[in-house]
């Protein structure tokens, strides 16, 4: 029916008594879990704002809005993936604990088992799928929100210290934070490097690249 390649167990004696085979199963779906978690919690984070938090992506709009926030749209679907993935890693432990409660040829606690393990694999299949349909394939970048949060970050200013070294850059990140001005903007102010020579240095995908730093 499913067309997977079942066999029947070489040791009826060890399929019987032990589960280890359900606890594996198990354990990987919890690995997913947890690796989708962290998938999740990345979106919301990213997504959160969308003025007052980083808002470097937007998610597709998938219900109305808040019921406390007039025009709030919740990311329901990274939220529903969170309870999933809490639910499954609760399934794992429910197996685990079953998984050691085989005496000598036998296992009790197969029905339990089976219950979860069932519902891991379900319910993980359906949110992966809701979330890639709902979520994921919709998700925009915004353009100016992440320029503006590179151009305003502090890190910047290490791919100057190649250049006119660590504590001539450190004065410059420093002056940076506590007047509000940007890296771009003290260092111009401070004529380290012609214009032309520092825009070339500080290009945020240059950073992003491996290479050898540029030295006078």
């Amino acid at each position: 029916m499913t067309e997977l390649p079942f066999r029947e167990a070489k040791n009826h004696f060890e399929a019987q008594a032990a589960k280890d085979a359900v606890v594996q199963v198990s354990g990987s779906l919890k690995t997913l879990a947890v690796s989708l978690t962290k998938i999740a919690n990345d979106l919301r984070w990213l997504s959160s704002g969308p003025r007052c938090g980083i808002g470097e992506i937007g998610l597709p709009d998938t219900q109305p809005g808040s019921s406390i926030m007039p025009g709030k749209v919740n990311p329901v679907m990274c939220e529903s993936v969170l309870q999933v993935a809490a639910h499954v890693i609760g399934c794992d432990a429910t197996i685990t604990l079953c998984g050691q409660a085989g005496n000598f040829e036998l296992n009790v606690m197969m029905p339990v088992m089976t219950l979860r393990l069932l519902e891991a694999i379900e319910f993980t299949a359906n949110v992966v799928k809701a979330l890639t349909e709902k979520c994921i394939v919709g998700i925009e970048a915004n353009e100016e929100r992440c320029k503006a949060m590179v151009e305003q970050s502090l890190a910047m200013v290490t791919a100057l210290a190649p250049v006119i070294g660590y504590d001539n850059a450190a004065k410059i990140a420093k002056e940076a934070f506590t007047t509000g001005k940007t890296v771009r903007e003290v260092a111009l102010a401070r004529k380290i490097l012609a214009p032309e020579k520092l825009a070339k240095i500080l290009e945020p995908w240059r950073m992003t690249e491996p290479g050898i730093p540029e030295k006078d």
